[in-house]
């Protein structure tokens, strides 16, 4: 099984390098900059928790550290997965050449304990979709796979241009780009 584990391994490093580019190039609400915000952005929003719930415009501030979480955790997994080499040093990452025997060992045992966070931090996105759901009445699933929102007639809600398909066919290439090196 580890050919599809190294395959789906490539497939989680290309939608993290794409989704880094698309943090940076992408359309207003997935960019970084428009939404990660500090402690005291986190703790106002925190204040508001309660029904009706108000929708933001994109990722709110708790959504935000999830974002950033996820990408954190899955990038340590993949990372620290390009490096590793198991027991006998037969299946090694594509990168293990790299580092020596004892190094890659070193990060395999990262890799198997990130895989443990990545866990954790998926639990708690299911429980925090959840409690959206049930305590607040607001489905998120929706707008997280479609990225539309149905927003009331009272909202005054700004206008956003998707991002031109130059844009996504750019993050593509990139995403190709280094997902190829890296294998080869």
């Amino acid at each position: 099984m580890m050919g599809l584990h190294r395959q789906t391994g490539m497939a989680v490093l290309a939608l993290i390098v794409f989704r880094i580019y698309w943090g940076l190039a992408g359309p207003p609400t997935a960019r970084f900059a428009r939404f990660v915000k500090g402690p005291g952005a986190i703790l106002r929003y925190l204040k508001t928790l309660r029904r009706p719930y108000r929708p933001s415009f994109g990722h709110n501030p708790v959504g935000a550290l999830s974002v950033v979480a996820m990408l954190a955790a899955l990038s340590v997994q993949v990372g620290s997965g390009l490096f590793a080499v198991d027991v006998d040093g037969i299946e090694s990452g594509p990168l293990s050449h790299l580092v020596s025997f004892d190094t890659g060992r070193q990060i395999a045992e990262i890799h198997d304990a990130s895989f443990n966070m990545l866990i954790a931090l998926i639990v708690l996105h299911v429980v925090a979709v959840l409690f959206y759901w049930v305590a607040l009445r607001a489905n998120l699933i929706g707008p997280m796979v479609s990225g539309r929102r149905t927003i009331g007639d009272d909202d005054d809600i700004p206008v956003v241009q998707p991002a031109p398909w130059l844009r996504v066919g750019v993050g593509v290439v990139i995403t190709g780009a280094v997902v190829y090196f890296i294998q080869n």
